[in-house]
């Protein structure tokens, strides 16, 4: 089952990061998911954050205001 991860972050150089850290773990790892940017601020606020990046994987927000590491991102994946 294919998953859908979203990352809420404005373009900031810590969204980025995240975003290479989370399509990496996804290709490397054979993982079924859409993965989609969400830069619009109205956006981000229905989710309740305040800080970005967050990673907010099956509509569930895991991870707010710092970069995960691969191994983390592949756990929440998992």
């Amino acid at each position: 089952m294919s998953k859908v991860i979203k990352i809420l972050g404005t373009g900031c150089p810590k969204c980025q990061s995240m975003t290479g850290v989370v399509s990496e773990v996804v290709s490397e790892n054979n993982i079924e998911a859409t993965i989609e940017k969400v830069e619009d601020i109205m956006e981000i606020m229905k989710y309740n954050v305040m800080t970005t990046p967050a990673l907010v994987i099956d509509d569930v927000i895991t991870i707010k205001g710092r970069v995960p590491s691969k191994d983390e991102v592949l756990n929440l994946l998992n």
